[in-house]
């Protein structure tokens, strides 16, 4: 595989440890302040962000996962992916969701290839059909995951549980600070890096 995919696949692993990170400390609020505590930010609770994030995944990964399968773009993609706004109510539900959504994620960045990276992936939205290449979706993607969990990170500083560590990444010799998580997501150092 070439470098930059291999890179692309990290970036999903990546995410889907931050994300793991985020929604355990999440996890330890209660309810009232998961859900309707105000919280200062772009929406304005961290069930609200986190939902956001999710649905965003969902529509971007639907897409690219179609291209990929040669199907057309999504028909109805507000009542698929944004229709409830906020489809979980609870930190449990939410986080199960993504970890299946980061888990299509990885999927898809392990699938690709050179062909594919630079093929047109077609989404509908309301002012017509978007063409865009996987890379660009993707390097997209992940930049919103990363600014909706410092969202989301800030917003636990107003709260009694402690905000993760969210801006390590996969150093060498870090690899025992991830053993834990790694673990429970069932990655292995390889799988990351194919080494």
């Amino acid at each position: 595989m070439n470098q930059f995919l291999r890179y692309l696949t990290a970036q999903a692993y990546n995410n889907a440890w931050a994300n793991h990170r985020l929604l355990r400390a999440c996890s330890r609020l209660s309810q009232e302040e998961f859900e309707l505590a105000t919280r200062t930010s772009f929406f304005p609770s961290i069930k609200a962000t986190l939902n956001h994030k999710l649905t965003v995944d969902w529509f971007y990964i639907d897409a690219m996962e179609r291209a990929a399968r040669g199907d057309e773009p999504h028909p109805d993609y507000c009542a698929a992916f944004f229709e409830p706004e906020e489809p979980f109510a609870t930190c449990a539900g939410l986080w199960a969701a993504q970890k299946s959504s980061d888990q299509r994620l990885i999927a898809y960045c392990r699938q690709l290839d050179e062909a594919t990276l630079v093929r047109d992936v077609g989404i509908l939205r309301d002012h017509g059909l978007m063409l865009d290449t996987p890379a660009r979706l993707l390097a997209h993607l992940f930049q919103h995951q990363v600014h909706h969990r410092g969202q989301v990170h800030a917003m636990l500083a107003g709260t009694a549980v402690e905000a993760p560590q969210l801006d390590e990444f996969y150093s060498r010799g870090e690899a025992e600070d991830r053993a834990h998580d790694f673990a429970e997501l069932g990655f292995a150092e390889r799988d990351v890096w194919g080494v």
